[in-house]
């Protein structure tokens, strides 16, 4: 139970210190979350690229090349903001989390994060079928919104049906890359969860070695 416990006051402290950084570091920014939009937007257009690179290069030499450049451009302003959302709600469950008096409590109001996380999966998919059909829609090609919703819905079909084929490896690693910026939160609560776990160890062995002496 001690070792329990000390787990969650590391962890408790260590995300009031980050809390507290941020919220000093917005107060001392002018149009803080006009700036962090504008990242954020930057993040998804980078992780755009990043992913249409490394799993589907032959699309940026074919016909439809000039097709998925434009189309990165709605999908990152579409992803800044769910990110900004999702920024918003994180901050709001971290102050409800510092304040809460228990540590189920605490535990529970991060968890809320890993929602955030699985909503994503889904915003990713309807950002790419929206931008896909704005961008059909400046290049004047006959493809309606429907066509976009069946041809990703055929994409997430194929994933379940066979998760571990080439195209599906491909597909979901795209969606991972393009989701990246909505874990960081969860990415951050597990960082500082596992070095709370640490510190926490390090405590007791050091505790133990003073009990023995």
């Amino acid at each position: 139970m001690t070792k329990r416990t000390t787990i969650f006051s590391y962890w408790r402290s260590a995300l009031l210190h980050l809390y507290t950084w941020f919220q000093d570091l917005r107060a001392r920014t002018r149009y803080f979350y006009v700036k962090a939009f504008l990242v954020f937007v930057l993040l998804n257009l980078a992780c755009f690229w990043w992913a249409l690179v490394t799993a589907y290069p032959d699309l940026l030499g074919g016909e439809k090349a000039i097709e998925y450049v434009l189309t990165g451009f709605p999908v990152s302003v579409f992803g800044a903001v769910f990110d900004s959302l999702s920024l918003l709600v994180t901050l709001y469950i971290v102050r409800r989390a510092i304040e809460s008096t228990s540590n189920l409590s605490f535990f529970g109001y991060l968890s809320v994060d890993l929602l955030i996380a699985i909503l994503a999966t889904f915003w990713v998919l309807f950002v790419f079928i929206v931008s896909g059909w704005l961008v059909d829609l400046i290049l004047a090609q006959p493809e309606t919104l429907a066509d976009r919703k069946h041809l990703y819905h055929g994409r997430l079909l194929g994933v379940l049906r066979d998760p571990f084929g080439h195209e599906s490896i491909r597909n979901m690693y795209f969606g991972i890359v393009m989701g990246a910026s909505a874990l960081i939160p969860t990415l951050l609560h597990i960082l500082l969860a596992c070095r709370s776990m640490l510190l926490s160890g390090l405590s007791l062995v050091g505790l133990r070695r003073r009990t023995a002496g």
